[in-house]
């Protein structure tokens, strides 16, 4: 069974630091042979704000154009899911809310984990995150990487950025990983006998 790992960049601002975490967890993901990596970047998918007259929970997958369309399949095509967000004023970004806003039962029985930055680590973003997760009948999971100014600052002002940059958490990735899979795996196969 090959597992389908999601990385979804939440941010789409101009010059946004995501970009790098980003390259760090495919360096570190890329090339494992439990799973296969898919980078979503929600810059790929514009959508308008989110205004349609039903919930997605009512409508399932009957979206209202082609631009929903293209990002539900690929939301769909997941098995477990990594969002690296940012936290901005103590939320996550609008633009990771639209576009969650738009699906839903392809979330359903799912898991998803969490690559946080800021001040806090991003740290009540993905908690928010997480409550929405339960919305969505996710298994939002408990392990997650916190990147803070500490380990931000350096990646920001080098010349050249390498994922290097990021080793010192890389033991915190991989027990996310390995939790990931675990549960991407077991739901899998729940999913597939339901």
């Amino acid at each position: 069974m090959t597992l389908r790992i999601q990385i979804i960049i939440g941010s789409t601002r101009p010059g946004r630091f995501a970009d790098k975490p980003v390259a760090w967890l495919v360096d570190r993901l890329t090339g494992r042979d439990d799973f296969e990596v898919d980078v979503l970047d929600l810059r790929d998918h514009p959508l308008p704000l989110f205004d349609s007259p039903m919930s997605p929970a009512r409508t399932l997958r009957d979206y209202p154009n082609e631009a929903v369309a293209a990002l539900g399949r690929r939301f769909d095509s997941a098995d477990g899911y990594i969002t690296v967000t940012s936290e901005y004023n103590h939320g996550y970004p609008a633009s990771l809310k639209n576009a969650l806003d738009y699906v839903f039962p392809e979330f359903n029985k799912k898991p998803m984990a969490f690559v946080g930055y800021g001040n806090a680590g991003g740290a009540r973003a993905i908690e928010q995150l997480r409550l929405v997760c339960v919305e969505f009948e996710m298994a939002p999971l408990r392990r997650a990487v916190h990147i803070f100014p500490d380990v931000m600052r350096p990646a920001m002002m080098a010349e050249e950025f390498t994922p290097a940059l990021f080793e010192s958490l890389d033991e915190r990735l991989e027990m996310l990983t390995n939790e990931l899979v675990w549960w991407s795996t077991a739901l899998k196969v729940a999913r597939d006998t339901d």
